[in-house]
């Protein structure tokens, strides 16, 4: 689990190391007051009635902790699961801030699932009562499971809403049954695609050999470019379904094109993984080769492990989470996450919600799903996230900052939630590494936030991969629309390996993309290879794209605007490396470029088929560049160089530092 460099502090230490500061300070004429604060311990063994001052009288919450400390109070975590929602009493201060802490050497999880048991196989003769209410369920796949002995239920109450239901089988995420079974890989499912005669709300595919009525009902989702939706079937027969409506922003099923699975139907609890739940029995229903009670099985019940709405100065340090996360408020100020090891932090299978407008359904999770930093001056840092719905880190409010953390695995729903979802504005984002995302690495909103002066964000030396698996049109870095955005710099980041599973067309991969006119950006010395579309991709549709600084990248890019004067205004295109398409358009609307490397000039890498783009000795990019102070400093050469490596400087790397 990653713990803070500053590693574990005792009170004894922390007492120690407090003394030496204030003993190597210069008197000052009002003097800072440190107070040591109490140190409080928990444990599963523990009781709430203990003092819970020692490891040998804990605590057994950390709730307890959190209702009794007061500001430079430390409250110490031994190993073990904890299944609570922390409310803190109280916030700390600048100087003594509040800190939750895992213990030395301990394995601490807070946990938002429970466990559930009492499982019995089911029989024939619930076959047949399942029937009264579904009768498609005898003849089924499910009931031939049944028969096999492969299908177990259990009375539990999940709540009303299906598509929050979250079921683990030994800590491993299970499914919902669905068609086409698409394996236990969040980010690579099975995909089946709308077949020829599919348009407006049908989907016709020969696959779909299920009886006339069958999926009536049923919950499908959809994916198509950029937009994944979801709906209710309203009518099916063999070979087509019917939706309640086409998927929003396209208004239509594509053939070959647009992607689905239909869900919320027990005749396909077939595999392994599986499960079934009926609300209205409250019954759960789990595929399993053998008795599920022989194995740990969970359900989600908590969506916070941390509740910081209305804390501040507080500190979470070597946490691990699981089924459940961390969020802030909008007065919070000063909370840092530390070594935060989280896992599913956040489920959801129903995107569109009901809504017909195409906004609030591609942007379902951004602003409140994953670690949810919101206020001021707040940081998460050194953590290992992954496996959300949604966002691994929404970043709202203004100052916040995340830093050095691993984000996999995340927004297995495909919208437009991301590895970090950065909003408002004054954001920092730097040296995280994000991998296998079903949309962007980052998504790059800028918004006001009221009473503040607004700021650029930095965006630098993060390595993205794995990017537009579950949706196109999309880059490593994305960020829309119509925004100035006030010099905000997107700079030595490495961008590369997209993953598209889908076979839809593949427009817009890129490393960058300032899509549908954003202005006042600073793209520079970032790095791209395998983009369909380059490092860079600038599209000046809508308001126009204009004073963006895009110098110093290495990869290539395009440029989409159309041919009318005013689309690119004020825009530099300088001393980039590899081909630039879109040139048309782009030098008629008032883009600017200079000494970019020609296309088809061998730039003489030390070694591009190992994507070592620095350069060599004999390169034509050496002693070519526009200097640009702060931008192409460093190299030994009398002039700079171009592309992203400056000739005889230090090489710079990206993603996390541990």
């Amino acid at each position: 689990m990653p713990r803070s460099r500053k590693g574990p502090w005792s009170a004894a230490a922390l007492l120690a190391a407090l003394a030496v500061v204030v003993a190597g300070q210069p008197a000052a004429a009002h003097p800072v007051k440190y107070r040591t604060g109490t140190t409080y311990y928990v444990a599963p063994s523990g009781q709430d009635t203990a003092g819970g001052k020692s490891p040998r009288a804990p605590f057994r919450h950390i709730q307890k902790c959190a209702d009794v400390m007061v500001p430079g109070d430390t409250c110490l975590v031994l190993s073990g699961t904890y299944e609570e929602t922390v409310v803190p009493a109280r916030s700390g201060t600048p100087e003594l801030p509040i800190t939750y802490r895992a213990a030395p050497d301990a394995k601490v999880t807070v946990s938002g699932a429970s466990r559930i048991g009492g499982f019995e196989p089911v029989t024939a003769a619930e076959v047949t009562e399942i029937a009264k209410s579904d009768p498609f369920a005898p003849n089924s796949q499910f009931s031939d499971a049944v028969a096999d002995g492969h299908i177990y239920r259990t009375d539990v109450d999940l709540g009303p809403d299906v598509t929050t239901v979250q079921v683990f089988t030994d800590k491993k995420m299970g499914i919902e049954a669905q068609w086409p079974y698409p394996g236990l890989d969040l980010l690579d499912p099975t995909l089946q695609y709308a077949g020829e005669g599919s348009a407006d709300a049908t989907i016709a595919d020969a696959d779909l050999t299920r009886p006339a009525g069958y999926w009536g009902g049923a919950r499908a989702l959809t994916g198509y470019w950029y937009v994944s939706a979801t709906t209710t079937v309203k009518s099916s027969a063999a070979g087509s379904v019917t939706l309640e409506a086409a998927p929003p922003c396209v208004h239509k099923v594509v053939p070959k094109e647009t992607r689905y699975a239909l869900s919320g139907k027990i005749g396909e609890l077939a595999r392994p993984g599986e499960w079934f739940y009926d609300p209205t029995t409250k019954r759960l229903y789990v595929y399993g080769t053998d008795d599920p009670d022989t194995h740990t099985v969970e359900a989600k019940r908590r969506t916070l492990g941390f509740d910081l709405t209305n804390t501040s100065h507080t500190t979470v340090e070597g946490i691990g989470l699981f089924a459940t996360t961390i969020r802030t408020g909008p007065s919070s100020t000063g909370v840092t996450l530390d070594g935060i090891n989280g896992r599913y932090l956040s489920h959801y299978t129903d995107i569109t919600r009901g809504a017909t407008d195409c906004g609030s359904t591609v942007t379902r999770g951004v602003g409140d799903t994953g670690i949810i930093l919101d206020g001021t001056r707040n940081k998460i840092v050194n953590s290992d996230l992954s496996l959300s719905a949604g966002n691994g880190v929404a970043l709202r409010g203004q100052n916040n900052t995340a830093t050095d953390n691993a984000i996999h695995d995340v927004d297995y729903m495909g919208t437009y939630a991301a590895g970090i979802a950065v909003q408002g504005n004054s954001q920092t984002v730097t040296h995280n590494t994000i991998s296998r995302v079903g949309r962007s690495g980052i998504n790059l909103q800028w918004n006001e936030v009221s009473g503040l002066a607004p700021g650029k964000d930095l965006i630098a030396y993060n390595d993205i991969s794995g990017y537009a698996r579950l949706s196109l049109d999309v880059a490593a870095i994305y960020t829309c629309c119509s925004a100035w955005m006030m010099g905000t710099s997107i700079d030595h980041n490495v961008l590369h390996d997209p993953a598209p599973a889908t076979t839809s067309t593949t427009f817009g991969i890129s490393g960058i993309y300032a899509d549908n006119g954003q202005s006042d950006l600073v793209i520079a010395n970032n790095v791209g290879w395998g983009n369909r579309e380059g490092t860079v991709m600038l599209n000046g549709l809508g308001t126009g794209s204009h004073d963006n600084s895009v110098y110093n990248n290495t990869g290539g890019m395009t440029l989409f605007y159309v041919k009318e004067p005013g689309q690119s205004t004020g825009t530099r295109i300088y001393n980039n490396i590899g081909t630039i398409r879109g040139l048309d358009g782009a030098t008629n609307g008032g883009l600017v470029l200079s000494n970019n490397l020609p296309a088809g000039v061998d730039p003489l890498f030390v070694d591009a088929a190992n994507h070592d783009y620095r350069l060599t000795a004999e390169s034509p990019a050496r002693n070519q560049a526009i200097p640009l102070p702060g931008i192409n400093d460093g190299s030994t050469d009398a002039t700079p160089s171009l592309g992203a490596f400056q000739y005889g400087a230090p090489e710079w790397t990206a993603g996390a530092r541990r």
